[in-house]
């Protein structure tokens, strides 16, 4: 089934600004919400449908990515090793743990996440991972085929003694004596329109509804602990220099449990010797010799995967493109390849011995040697841009 359109899904024009799609989403969201309607399988699609599209619109670097390239998200909608690289399809999990907070403390508007807020108990909100950021040096000819990289990388993981929960054995807890268990605390403050009351994470326990009695000694109690680890990942062909792939759940490990930060790898395009890119095109600046442009003949010329031999017509003029079809790179879409484009120059020679100079001076009066009016003409107007 085709995805929609997150701005319509949210409501929202593409131009909305973070307060609109926030204001779009938090409507949806209590619209939508199971605590109101429990065992609604529509209901909790929607709500996990505009989870997603509000995810993605009110990160600016993401937002940016759907707007140039859709639901494949450029790059980051690509699978990949370890993991594949993310573009959507949020659980229940992912929701409660990024926006719990965008109807404030007191959950969804007053619901209590799964399970209503007159019975069943509150879902507490999951802690995050920071995210991790890595630079991939890339060369053409790996953007040009895509690559798989294994880096070992310093991280924090779960502590396995205690299982990321900070006691020791993972057992050593007690109920929380402040919010008994419940993770959260209830506040009621009287205003000008009668009682109200908000809802707050218990600042005893972080919201966990237990306490720990014993730290784990190989943690201290944090739940988590630094190592390297192998991280394994592929990068598609076709990326550009500073593109961001998001690699879920590879960054750190969260503080007694929660999900698991995000491996964000930066491209970074090592120059070519010999290639200048252009988009998905390649540029090379071909220098030739007077005898060569004038006479024609074949030369060869580097290309990503080797070199190339190209056929010079005579009286190939500076200026002049060649483009060799499907030499360039590919799209990150996966729609057709670049050319590469043969600039043409022509080297005039700087010091000369007698004999050139006696021979290039008995060419001087030959009526082929010199431009004509519309020789000049032509040749101008495709140097034209050079000066605009």
């Amino acid at each position: 089934m085709e995805k929609r359109d997150y701005y319509e899904i949210l409501g929202v024009q593409k131009n909305a600004t973070a307060d609109e799609l926030k204001k779009a989403y938090r409507k949806l969201a209590l619209k939508y919400h199971p605590d109101k309607n429990p065992g609604d399988k529509e209901a909790e699609e929607k709500f996990k449908e505009a989870a997603e599209a509000y995810d993605v619109l009110s990160d600016p670097d993401k937002r940016a990515k759907y707007d140039q390239w859709g639901h494949n998200m450029g790059p980051s909608g690509f699978g990949g090793g370890g993991g594949g690289f993310h573009a959507g399809g949020m659980s229940m999990e992912d929701i409660f743990a990024n926006f719990g907070d965008i109807f404030g403390g007191g959950g969804f508007g007053g619901f209590g996440g799964f399970g209503s807020a007159t019975g069943g108990a509150r879902r507490r909100r999951q802690p995050k991972g920071s995210d991790l950021r890595i630079k991939v040096k890339l060369t053409l000819q790996e953007i040009s085929e895509g690559v798989t990289k294994k880096l070992k990388i310093p991280r924090y993981v779960q502590c396995q003694h205690c299982s990321g929960t900070g006691a020791k054995d993972g057992t050593a807890f007690q109920t929380c004596t402040r919010c008994h268990g419940s993770g959260v605390i209830d506040h009621v403050q009287q205003t000008f329109l009668g009682p109200m009351q908000s809802t707050a994470t218990c600042p005893e326990c972080n919201g966990e509804g237990k306490t720990i009695t014993q730290k784990c000694q190989y943690c201290n109690g944090e739940g988590i602990v630094r190592q390297e680890e192998v991280v394994s990942f592929s990068i598609p062909a076709g990326v550009t220099d500073g593109m961001t792939l998001s690699l879920k759940g590879k960054g750190n490990a969260a503080r007694n449990g929660g999900i698991n930060g995000d491996l964000l790898v930066v491209i970074e395009e090592e120059p070519h010797p010999d290639l200048i890119r252009d988009g998905n095109d390649l540029i090379y600046n071909l220098m030739l010799d007077i005898p060569t442009a004038a006479l024609g003949g074949a030369v060869e010329i580097p290309t990503i995967t080797g070199r190339a031999r190209v056929k010079i017509p005579a009286g190939t003029q500076p200026g002049k493109v060649l483009r060799l079809r499907g030499k360039g790179l590919p799209s990150t879409e996966g729609y057709g390849t670049g050319d590469l484009l043969v600039n043409i120059m022509v080297y005039i020679p700087e010091n000369l011995n007698d004999k050139e100079k006696a021979a290039i001076e008995s060419l001087r009066d030959s009526a082929n040697i010199k431009p004509t009016d519309s020789v000049k003409k032509r040749i101008f107007s495709k140097l034209r841009h050079i000066f605009e």
